[in-house]
């Protein structure tokens, strides 16, 4: 699957780099894409192992993207309520939705639920969830402490854990979001199932 981002380069779904919004696209000069369907991912959007996604709050010009994609879930890390625009979309494609509300606190008093992140990571393990797409509102902090959480299940070491949260996350990089990340402990969450491709040996 292909599509384009920002500046007109083509990106293939494996592509990691989060990548940046688009400008809009117009319909009346369709010689520069060859007739392909171009689709628009969300903000931060990016894959983060087989069946399993991230990204910034995906809206309504992002649907045909998603749609491209056969997701099957969708965890939300928001306490918000889920637009109607969007529930009438993973209504009509059959997507389950799984709601952690975690408030977007910013330092210095930031308090990341635990047991929250626990609970959104076993949805993410359960691959019957899969394709499954992972979002907040930017897909910088709550989105980057959960895929964080992840890695340290694929006993990935923490500078590349770091690493890649401070690709997404860029300036607005919290220290406190690293060190949760750093102190959370793996030993209680169930092994990883053979189908994550970054586990396997």
């Amino acid at each position: 699957m292909r599509f384009e981002g920002f500046e007109g380069k083509v990106y293939e779904a494996a592509d990691l780099s989060p990548l940046r919004p688009n400008p809009p696209i117009t319909t009346e000069d369709d010689n520069d894409n060859n007739g392909e369907e171009l689709f628009v991912p969300p903000l931060n959007f990016a894959m983060v192992d087989n069946g399993v996604f991230r990204s910034g709050f995906p809206d309504s010009a992002n649907f045909s993207f998603l749609q491209s994609l056969g997701l099957r879930s969708i965890i939300y890390l928001c306490p918000e309520s889920y637009p109607e625009a969007n529930n009438e979309f993973l209504k009509a494609n059959g997507i389950r939705l799984f709601q952690f509300g975690i408030d977007g606190c910013k330092e210095p008093f930031v308090n990341i639920p635990e047991e929250t992140i626990r609970e959104a990571l076993n949805v993410v393990l359960d691959v019957k969830n899969h394709p499954l797409l992972i979002h907040c509102k930017r897909g910088k902090h709550r989105t980057g402490c959960v895929v964080g959480c992840l890695r340290k299940l694929q006993r990935w070491c923490l500078s590349s854990i770091f690493d890649e949260y401070q690709r997404f996350a860029a300036a607005k990089a919290r220290v406190s979001d690293q060190r949760f990340m750093e102190k959370f402990d793996v030993s209680g969450m169930k092994h990883l199932p053979i189908k994550f491709s970054c586990s396997k040996r």
